[in-house]
């Protein structure tokens, strides 16, 4: 044995566009990819992740509140340094009443926001017809996570937040497209960035 780890016969490096079943990460969400990894390329998503199947979860679920589970994963190919990011949804029963953590900024996107140098959160609401009770407002937290022991982060604080929350907004607004949410779950068209 020579000590190399085996690639899997399935195994894809792909662009960050591609990753979550293609479709969830925009271009601008891919380039904060690469603000937050160091790198372009990355590991196919398995077959399960993606927003596709996270919204038939979500609309099974609904309208009970859940615990998080994964849309998708994203990790850096295999040969280059780790990095596993924890792309998330959960339901939750309405707005958050406590004001953020410290090392949260709050952004102004769907009913709420927040960004750290590590994750970030978007929060919208969604009314549509598919799920059961059209009238009721489903309220969907989708959180983006490196997923590792907290550590002093490097390089530029502020433009890590912005690349957190340009995925999360990026996967929320693909969420909301795919659960047919109306007006986009009031989501903007892109992610803004300033503070609220």
């Amino acid at each position: 044995m020579d000590g190399t780890p085996k690639t899997p016969k399935d195994y894809k490096v792909v662009a960050g566009t591609q990753l979550c079943g293609g479709g969830a990460v925009s271009a601008e969400a891919a380039k904060a990819l690469k603000t937050i990894t160091g790198t372009s390329r990355f590991e196919a998503s398995a077959e399960r992740y993606t927003v596709v199947q996270a919204a038939a979860d979500l609309v099974e679920a609904f309208p009970d509140s859940t615990v998080t589970k994964d849309v998708c994963r994203v990790y850096t190919p295999i040969g280059t340094p780790d990095f596993d990011l924890r792309i998330t949804w959960n339901l939750v029963d309405g707005l958050p009443t406590a004001p953020p953590a410290p090392e949260f900024t709050a952004l102004q996107m769907g009913e709420d926001a927040v960004a750290a140098v590590d994750k970030a959160y978007v929060q919208f609401a969604c009314r549509s017809p598919k799920l059961l009770n059209a009238s009721s407002v489903a309220h969907i937290v989708i959180g983006v996570q490196h997923w590792a022991v907290p550590t002093e982060p490097e390089g530029d604080v502020e433009a890590l937040k912005d690349a957190y929350a340009t995925v999360a907004h990026s996967v929320s607004l693909a969420m909301a497209k795919e659960l047919g949410c109306e007006d986009d779950g009031g989501l903007p068209a892109q992610p803004v960035l300033d503070p609220a």
